[in-house]
């Protein structure tokens, strides 16, 4: 799906007129939140997920802890649902084997990260890693999923774009209530630069201690000199802008842009109209790292991409708490 932009807006006439249905939407969650019965996982289970529908930088926090996690040691396997793939699993994804339409893109780019299963019913995907042996599971995405016992619950958020306005679903981008929500989260990673990660900081009121960490976003150095490079970007995740931004931070001139819905396929339609448009403007396709995944393998020839990972600069109190989880 595409964002709306008013979800990033003040409470407009539009937000106002869908208000009702937040009501529906926010009573069908508390329901669930009641009649679940939590699965207690054999290790431990830490979540990353987000409050708002939409790019918060979830993905590369997974990529970034599982290297953490791996380069200290442990052992972690990622669990997703796998959005986007026809595979019900649990399915272990080799990238060798599986495309992203068996098991979409995520899990896909997970994959080469750390041991990556899909299934629809995490629950078997949990039990599955732990039976190849993992001594720990990150939960890609599942923060509202209340059948499955979080030990560690970090929840991600653009700081530029914080939590929109404020609105349930799908009168705003929440997926639950803010303080409702982070009143069950160990961390928060605040993904920005400097002066954004304190302008949300500054908005934020927490009505309980929350451990707010910053963090950002910054493209892998593969040598590929942007500088001056005339291109043409696409992208299809939660946050066009954000990658258009950054490519134009690297000093390449964005003579054209394409933002499309977060997930989307690449049809032969859609294809054509990106080489034909690249080709009059003399210009270099571009995408982002996920987005490459979804093109065919003829294509993707034509396209460079760029990468990108989260750099945290303290992993202190994250990795105390792992730490003491993995002793008890």
């Amino acid at each position: 799906m595409r964002v709306p932009n008013f979800w990033y807006k003040g409470p407009g006439l539009l937000a106002r007129l869908l208000l009702p249905l937040t009501f529906i939407y926010r009573f069908l969650t508390l329901i669930r939140r009641v009649t679940s019965k939590p699965y207690r996982a054999t290790v431990p289970v830490i979540c990353i997920g987000n409050l708002t529908v939409g790019g918060t930088g979830k993905t590369p926090t997974v990529i970034a802890l599982a290297q953490r996690l791996i380069a200290q040691g442990y052992n972690p396997a990622i669990v997703s649902r796998g959005y986007g793939g026809s595979q019900k699993g649990p399915l272990k994804v080799n990238e060798q084997i599986h495309k992203f339409s068996d098991v979409g893109d995520e899990p896909l780019l997970l994959s080469c990260i750390a041991p990556t299963w899909v299934a629809r019913n995490r629950i078997l995907g949990i039990i599955a890693a732990v039976k190849q042996g993992a001594n720990i599971i990150l939960l890609d995405d599942g923060f509202q999923n209340k059948k499955i016992y979080k030990d560690i619950s970090i929840i991600t958020v653009d700081a530029h774009r914080g939590f929109g306005n404020g609105l349930l679903l799908p009168a705003g981008p929440l997926r639950e209530p803010i303080h409702s929500g982070l009143s069950t989260a160990n961390f928060l990673i605040s993904i920005g630069d400097d002066r954004a990660h304190e302008n949300f900081i500054k908005k934020l009121s927490l009505k309980r201690k929350l451990t707010v960490i910053p963090g950002r976003l910054a493209p892998i150095k593969t040598g590929m000199d942007w500088e001056n490079l005339t291109v043409f970007a696409f992208a299809g995740i939660g946050n066009p802008e954000k990658f258009f931004l950054t490519l134009r931070n690297l000093g390449a001139k964005v003579v054209n842009t394409i933002a499309l819905s977060d997930h989307q396929v690449f049809d032969k339609k859609l294809l054509l109209r990106l080489e034909t448009e690249a080709r009059e403007i003399n210009a270099q396709l571009v995408t982002t790292e996920k987005d490459a995944i979804r093109l065919p393998d003829e294509f993707r020839k034509k396209v460079l991409s760029l990468p990108v990972r989260l750099e945290i600069s303290n992993w202190a109190e994250i990795e105390r708490l792992v730490e003491k989880l993995i002793s008890l």
